[in-house]
């Protein structure tokens, strides 16, 4: 018998945040997200669940908010790894973990691209990001060290937030079972750890009744993450943290 293809996912758990220096301060926020496999999806377009493709939905997905905009997102990733040489490769499923449009509306960020090998196993992660002037770039980890589980290095070439200078590196940590998903990302810079981050949730079908119950639960977690940035920006400025003036954006859309 044919196993039945993977579908969306909807995943729910917390953003928590911490900055270390040169005064602490953090945050924990109860989240939901899509884990998207997306060639699955291109092949078999009723695995969406109540997740709406392309059109306005309570919970929705739309190509153009990935890579340059332009056509369809999985085309775009794919582009990528032939420009890196990976795309042979990468003959396994690609998963998409990211934030939705909630009622139309999507601030994203930072979404993640999983690509796998036949044998499942993790060949290259993307992490795209977008900051709020609306400026958006991916970091492509990938080489002999790449596994689940494993702590993976890239370069800070991108402005994110006004609170931190575009040096030092990220590192990252990727989990999943599955029914979980974790990300770790922590930001040193030439004092060591600066910033802890990390997003993780339980995975289940993206089934009408689940996504009914996160929106409901959450009816403007879009705007609140938009919201909660500023506010989190607002306190670090009345704590004094140093200030950085955006610099112009890397010239690289892709940073390896």
């Amino acid at each position: 018998m044919k196993p039945n293809p993977p579908t969306a996912l909807l995943g729910t758990g917390q953003v928590q945040h911490t900055r270390l220096r040169p005064t602490r301060h953090g945050f924990r926020y109860s989240t939901y997200f899509l884990m998207l496999p997306m060639r699955a999806l291109a092949r078999e377009p009723g695995g969406w669940g109540a997740v709406r493709h392309n059109r306005l939905g309570l919970v929705s997905f739309h190509d153009r908010d990935h890579g340059t905009g332009q056509g369809p997102a999985l085309a775009w990733f794919e582009s990528v790894l032939a420009g890196e040489g990976l795309l042979e490769q990468a003959d396994g499923e690609v998963w998409l973990h990211t934030y939705p449009r909630v009622a139309g509306y999507a601030f994203k960020p930072v979404s993640f691209w999983y690509a796998h090998r036949r044998d499942g196993s993790l060949l290259a992660v993307l992490a795209e990001v977008n900051n709020t002037f609306g400026e958006r770039h991916c970091y492509l980890l990938s080489g002999p060290d790449l596994a689940w589980g494993r702590e993976l290095t890239a370069t800070k070439v991108f402005h994110v937030s006004p609170f931190c200078a575009v040096s030092g590196d990220y590192r990252f940590r990727f989990l999943r079972t599955a029914d979980r998903t974790v990300v770790r990302i922590e930001h040193h810079n030439a004092q060591g750890p600066l910033l802890l981050t990390s997003v993780s949730g339980h995975l289940q079908a993206a089934t009408a009744p689940r996504v009914r119950r996160a929106f409901f639960g959450m009816p403007m977690m879009s705007l609140g993450v938009v919201f909660r940035i500023h506010w989190q920006a607002l306190q670090l400025a009345v704590k004094r943290v140093p200030f950085f003036r955006k610099p112009q954006p890397p010239q690289a859309f892709v940073t390896r």
